[in-house]
């Protein structure tokens, strides 16, 4: 039998467990920092939290992280690392995934996404619901491409960005660390790190 552990018993997780039991994981069950007061995600047991996991470990197959934050998903999937347990990238059945592209461990891809010829998928990665990766494009450890956004070909998405909903990313371009993508900007010049840009043509956001 094929147990998965999920870390997360978040909204995310529930999309994360329903996509491992439809790509033929047994049994599923979470835990999550919330436990004991949390015991279901939705039709899955709670039954734990992180130190929980890190105490049963050889109980299971593999583990799914299915924080949103990406540093903090980083951080766990790197300490769950440290103990030798398979991170599993996590497939929904209705993606399309080219058999040219690479797939980083820990990383969820999300029914309805297209990933293309020759993309490189880093490890922890969100490829939310019918978001689009196109050819060539790199996308750095712990990146989230949210619902429906778009990256042309050649794109590269540096560690812990993230790409907001209905987003575009014209191809060639560089979305630096750190970052973020407002929902439906549509970027034509390269993001530099840390910066938070919104609008049609995507600008910096005003601060002040």
């Amino acid at each position: 039998m094929k147990r998965l552990a999920i870390l997360g018993a978040s909204g995310h997780g529930k999309v994360v467990a329903d996509a491992a039991e439809l790509s033929g994981w047994d049994e599923i069950v979470f835990f999550d920092d919330s436990w004991p007061e949390c015991t279901h995600n939705s039709i899955w047991p709670v039954v734990g939290n992180t130190e929980g996991l890190l105490a049963s470990l050889d109980t299971f197959a593999g583990v799914a992280i299915a924080i949103g934050n990406n540093t903090i998903r980083l951080n766990k999937l790197n300490v769950l690392r440290e103990q030798g347990i398979a991170l599993p990238a996590i497939i929904h059945p209705q993606a399309t995934v080219s058999c040219y592209a690479k797939i980083g461990e820990g990383s969820i891809i999300c029914a309805g996404v297209v990933v293309n010829v020759d993309a490189c998928i880093g490890a922890g990665v969100i490829l939310n619901t019918g978001c689009s990766v196109d050819h060539d494009c790199l996308l750095a450890a712990a990146v989230h491409i949210s619902p429906g956004a778009r990256l042309a070909g050649g794109v590269k998405v540096e560690q812990s960005a993230w790409v907001g909903i209905g987003a575009v990313v014209r191809q060639l371009l560089t979305v630096g660390a750190f970052s973020v993508v407002g929902a439906g900007a549509v970027v034509t010049k390269d993001v530099p790190a840390g910066a938070v840009v919104v609008g049609n043509p995507a600008r910096p956001l005003n601060k002040s």
